[in-house]
């Protein structure tokens, strides 16, 4: 009987999918700043957010532009004040956005494709700050 040893591809194949696990699970948080973030996929027809709620606190948004417009993200307030923006981000590009929020509510996000108009929206909550 012959010891048959695994085909190094194999094994790197093997070493990409732990990488990969161990890479997704450091990134898992509560969406501050201290935890990664929320991560926003933004394209020419959509602003997805990796979660549209997160504790009054500072809150970091990691913006990659997988459209091919120019765009940029921002954070209105609930009486639609832009409380942060992060602009010109390329395709292909990321920017990281963050910003202090302290009063909880209903305030709303928007990547603008092409720098134009009121961008595509989505509603995002700010709850009470997490004393545990």
């Amino acid at each position: 009987m012959t010891s048959r040893l695994p085909h190094p591809a194999a094994i790197a194949l093997l070493a990409a999918g732990l990488l990969t696990l161990v890479t997704s699970c450091a990134k898992k948080g509560d969406g501050d700043a201290k935890s990664g973030g929320i991560a926003v996929e933004a394209t020419d027809d959509a602003c997805k957010l990796s979660r549209t709620s997160a504790p009054a606190e500072s809150i970091a948004f990691e913006v990659a532009n997988e459209g091919s417009k120019i765009t940029e993200f921002y954070l209105y307030g609930p009486d639609d004040k832009v409380i942060s923006e992060v602009e010109g981000i390329g395709p292909g590009t990321s920017r990281e956005m963050t910003v202090k929020v302290t009063e909880a509510g209903t305030y709303t996000t928007a990547c603008k494709p092409g720098m134009v108009g009121n961008g595509i929206r989505g509603e995002f909550t700010v709850t009470t700050k997490d004393h545990g």
